[in-house]
């Protein structure tokens, strides 16, 4: 019973040692070389470059298109009346002087009377100070006489110029109406008049907004967690829904230093040249701040990284024009850049197209 013990683990432990040198000879077998790329495949590949940081990152964020606030007027009543006619629609561009509107007006009428009796006065005041001119040089009136006409003519010069300054300032013109001006180029963004309506004293409406156009507003939702990174000054690049190939320039020109308290975001300001006014005011657009930051990590495109089995990788080209898998670490990522922690370094070639298919041929040898 014992030998038969024995023999029994002796066998053991020789099929123990047989399965140890095999599995020994396994590991140790050449690993498989890397895919190398033909140069016909070379072509048709997107290669790309990791480059540095350089202390710069991409921050993502929502963005609405207004008009400058300091290229727009609001024109109010200046006086009560019924509108006669509107001469222009809401997304008309106006010229500066162009007439928007006309106003029947009982207060207009009084500005044209006060007008044309102030200029009535002035002439019967110029009269008698020529009068009192030629009586005093005959010795006829004294010089005070001739003083108080001279001061009469004045008042009443004064008065007339006031007068037809009043008439201006309220689009008056003498023959009663109301005349509504532009007093700039640009587009008529809000419009709240029509025809036959009535214009009371307490009307707090505009009935116009004029806005130029040839550069906007791009009102910027930056999260808490983001104010530190952005500065005035930083470069900003604008995408919308309704152009999205094309790329809108500015930079950061104003941080507004308040919380909103409903959506907790701060706001930043953006000034965008809009020659050919294609930006409009209440289009929604995403911009890229390029802010800064105290990494300084390789950084990649986002598309070209690979995710499998909860790791990323990317594919690496060497100088012999093989590709090998490169497991990598991220730190940060964006929608279209990702900051690198490990794997990689700045000035690895990096394959950016067809990767998947790379890769998992890569994979399977």
């Amino acid at each position: 019973m014992q030998i038969l013990h024995k023999n029994i683990v002796k066998g053991i432990l020789i099929s123990s040692t047989a399965l140890f040198f095999a599995c020994s000879e396994h590991k140790t077998e050449t690993p498989v070389e890397k895919f190398a790329i033909t140069d016909s495949l070379l072509n048709r590949l997107v290669i790309d470059t990791v480059e540095q940081a350089n202390n710069k990152t991409d921050l993502m964020f929502s963005a609405k298109i207004t008009a400058n606030e300091e290229r727009r007027s609001e024109l109010f009543p200046m006086v009560s009346g019924i509108v006669n006619q509107v001469a222009v629609r809401l997304g008309d561009e106006v010229s500066g002087g162009q007439l928007l509107a006309t106003v029947n007006s009982s207060e207009m009428a009084g500005f044209d009377k006060e007008v044309i009796a102030a200029n009535a006065e002035l002439k019967s005041a110029e009269r008698s100070m020529k009068q009192a001119e030629q009586l005093y040089e005959s010795g006829l009136s004294s010089a005070k006489e001739l003083e108080d006409a001279k001061n009469d003519y004045q008042v009443k010069k004064a008065e007339a110029k006031r007068s037809t300054a009043v008439l201006k300032l309220n689009g008056g013109s003498k023959n009663g109406f109301y005349a509504i001006k532009s007093p700039i180029k640009g587009f008529i963004i809000e419009k709240n008049v029509t025809n036959n309506m009535q214009l009371r004293p307490d009307h707090d409406k505009s009935l116009f907004t004029i806005a130029d156009l040839s550069n906007v507003w791009a009102m910027i939702n930056v999260y808490e967690s983001d104010i530190s990174k952005i500065k005035t000054g930083d470069a900003v690049k604008l995408t919308t829904l309704s152009y999205p190939d094309q790329v809108f320039t500015g930079k950061i020109d104003k941080l507004y230093n308040l919380i909103d308290q409903d959506t907790k975001v701060m706001s930043a300001r953006v000034v965008i040249s809009n020659p050919d006014f294609l930006l409009k005011p209440g289009m929604l657009g995403t911009v890229k701040v390029s802010a800064s930051t105290n990494s300084n990590l390789p950084v990649v495109n986002s598309s070209a990284v690979i995710f499998d089995e909860n790791k990323n990788y990317l594919l690496v080209l060497d100088q012999n024009k093989k590709v090998s898998i490169r497991e990598i670490q991220i730190g940060r990522k964006t929608a279209d850049k990702t900051y690198i922690t490990s794997g990689v370094n700045a000035g690895d070639l990096i394959i950016a197209s067809k990767q998947v298919f790379l890769f998992e041929s890569l994979k399977s040898q």
